[in-house]
């Protein structure tokens, strides 16, 4: 396993690599369907979670879902 940085909201974190988005989430204690994702600016789908890789430079933002009314 090899280790790269990505960048999540703004700030640089270490992950290990292979990792997908849904591994990556899981890791920091966010369950996928509380989030939505986007990676280098695109929309990711959550169907894509558990699919989509995360690479070393990648540009994470990660909004958490807040239910209310």
């Amino acid at each position: 396993m090899n280790s790269g940085v990505v960048s999540a909201n703004g700030r640089p974190v270490t992950v290990a690599l292979p990792c997908t988005i849904e591994q990556f989430l899981i890791a920091r204690d966010l369950p996928p369907r509380t989030v939505v994702v986007e990676q280098n600016g695109e929309a990711v789908a959550p169907s894509e979670f558990p699919h989509r890789p995360v690479c070393d430079g990648d540009r994470l933002e990660i909004i958490r879902i807040v239910a209310g009314g």
